[in-house]
């Protein structure tokens, strides 16, 4: 599997930048800086697509307030299947989480030949117990 590289400097044409955000689109810091300094993440646009970018809110709450934008990002990614994803560790700087916490959100991102994951959410989602999907990080 190919992973999100650690430090995304330049995108490849159909490559998109997933990052996390706050509802506002305030991009002052971590990943969502880069977004707006580098990839046209709009400000004042904290959800969805602007130029080569995802958003991905993960400074209003817990876990559990994630998952419904992580969620429909995964819904994107699958209809917008011409596009690469490149998820970064969203939640995990400014907003406090950890990997554990929100790499079982991309559970089903995995099985998306599109979206590139951190290597850390790989092997976390891998270790889950139940996982039926038979999907690994090893193809």
């Amino acid at each position: 599997m190919n992973y999100t590289p650690e430090n995304i400097t330049e995108l490849q044409e159909d490559e998109i930048f997933v990052f996390g955000s706050n509802l506002a689109g305030h991009h002052a810091g971590g990943a969502a800086r880069i977004a707006h300094e580098k990839f046209g993440a709009e400000w004042g646009v904290g959800v969805g697509i602007t130029g080569h970018c995802y958003a991905i809110p993960t400074m209003q709450g817990g876990v559990e307030t994630i998952k419904p934008y992580v969620d429909d990002f995964i819904e994107l990614a699958r209809e917008w299947d011409q596009n690469t994803f490149l998820v970064t560790r969203i939640g995990c700087g400014i907003a406090g989480f950890s990997d554990e916490d929100i790499a079982p959100l991309f559970a089903e991102a995995l099985k998306l030949y599109n979206v590139r994951l951190p290597e850390s959410f790989v092997k976390i989602i891998n270790k889950l117990p139940g996982d039926e999907s038979g999907v690994t990080g090893d193809y």
